[in-house]
């Protein structure tokens, strides 16, 4: 059964912030390639969001979070029952119990 994908804002706006780093401190064409490859991700998450592995920071707690890769950037998001919510896109080189903590558990 096919997921609906449905992007939180604040993920709009971290593909948005990548897209503007990569385009400054790369190139345009770069950061396009980069972003469109992980809205490729992204929808193919309707058909397969149970390929994600368990979001490691909170398996122990909250086993719902998975995550998707375009390295360096995870891709977090929650499956629901008809839907999948995409939370976050961030460069996992960040600090990410941080970044996970604010964003998630807040």
């Amino acid at each position: 059964m096919a997921r609906t994908v449905v992007v939180s804002e604040a993920a709009e706006t971290d593909l948005y912030e990548l897209y503007t780093y990569i385009a400054r401190h790369d190139a345009p064409e770069r950061a396009q390639q980069v972003v469109r490859r992980i809205e490729q991700i992204i929808a193919s998450l309707s058909t397969s969001p149970e390929r994600g592995a368990v979001l490691p920071e909170f398996a122990a707690k909250v086993g719902e979070y998975r995550e998707g890769f375009f390295k360096p950037c995870r891709i977090v998001y929650k499956v629901l029952s008809r839907e999948v919510l995409v939370l976050l896109v961030a460069d996992g080189r960040r600090d990410m119990d941080t970044l996970l903590q604010r964003r998630l558990l807040a």
